[in-house]
């Protein structure tokens, strides 16, 4: 929409090493330059919710902002230091897009995620001395189509990208990553209301519910001061 796609991919001959771009290293990942690359990327997302469900909202945005540095610059300093030396100069073109972190997600997806079940795809029916015929699958196999897409769509930046980020997951789920693992963003940023407030919200509501029941009515302080034994006490006076 803004003409401006020729300021989000890197070659590292000219804009690194002639025009001195540096600003590209961090901008690269915002967007995709096509619409085959947004609908693919997109859609898996879509299928990564599960893991913001396991985690929660709190932890999911902590991964990403941890992760962040690693998928942003570990993919061009590796294409201009490493790969494209030993290519001779011809691997030059690292695509843009946040394929990086979201295959660091696809990671987590791997490792957390259990699948349903299995199935086997097989072009003739097993004999009886050989039942693995075939190629054994599972409900999750799908989930890797649209990915696996993304990591070949343009060669071989796009599957440089592609294994940076999967790496970074793989060491973020080994804890390998200084500081990544444990550190978490402050609660109000997520609007949470934290793990005390949770619990502290669910007490109460249980306590306003076994007082109903027992037709015992008892403050919040009241409570914390005699205890559980005071409780059962103040039960058993009620029912004599």
């Amino acid at each position: 929409m803004t003409d401006t796609k020729y300021y989000l991919w890197i070659e590292v001959r000219p804009h690194l090493l002639d025009y001195h771009q540096f600003w590209r290293l961090l901008t690269w990942q915002f967007c995709y330059t096509n619409s085959t690359e947004v609908l693919f990327a997109a859609m898996t997302f879509y299928q990564l919710r599960v893991v913001e469900r396991l985690w929660g909202s709190k932890k999911f945005a902590s991964f990403i902002l941890s992760t962040l540095p690693y998928t942003t610059l570990l993919p061009p300093i590796l294409l201009a230091a490493v790969i494209r030396p030993l290519s001779f100069g011809r691997i030059n073109y690292l695509p843009p897009g946040p394929t990086p972190l979201l295959f660091a997600l696809m990671a987590q997806y791997h490792a957390a995620i259990p699948y349903i079940y299995k199935y086997r795809l097989s072009s003739n029916s097993p004999t009886a001395g050989n039942t693995e015929y075939g190629l054994n699958l599972t409900s999750k196999s799908t989930s890797y189509i649209l990915p696996l897409q993304l990591a070949l769509s343009q060669l071989p930046g796009s599957a440089i990208a592609a294994g940076v980020g999967w790496l970074v997951g793989f060491a973020y789920r080994r804890e390998l990553l200084p500081g990544a693992t444990r550190w978490r963003i402050p609660g109000w940023i997520t609007g949470g209301t934290g793990t005390k407030g949770r619990y502290d919200s669910l007490r109460r509501r249980m306590e306003g519910e076994a007082g109903r029941a027992t037709g015992v009515e008892t403050t919040q302080d009241q409570t914390r001061r005699r205890g559980m034994v005071g409780g059962l006490v103040d039960q058993f006076r009620g029912a004599a």
